[in-house]
């Protein structure tokens, strides 16, 4: 899955059709499974996302600019 070119909202919608999908109970247990561990994939993306955007807030305040920031 290429989620690094996710954007935020992009991870999240995939995140909540992921969920809609599983919570019909139709699916095998391999694909469960393949749709678990995307999911968290997605999870870990948007939380590293989160981060940095909280990251770019705490160097606005400090500044009282919005200064340069360089996303990993």
């Amino acid at each position: 899955m290429q989620d690094e070119k996710l954007s935020f909202e992009e991870a999240l919608d995939r995140l909540e059709r992921l969920i809609a999908g599983m919570e019909k109970g139709d699916l095998s247990l391999e694909e469960s499974l393949r749709l678990f561990q995307e999911g968290m994939e997605l999870i870990r993306h948007c939380r590293k996302l989160l981060a940095d955007s909280e990251y770019r807030v705490e160097i606005i305040l400090q500044d009282g600019e919005k200064g340069e920031y360089k996303a990993d």
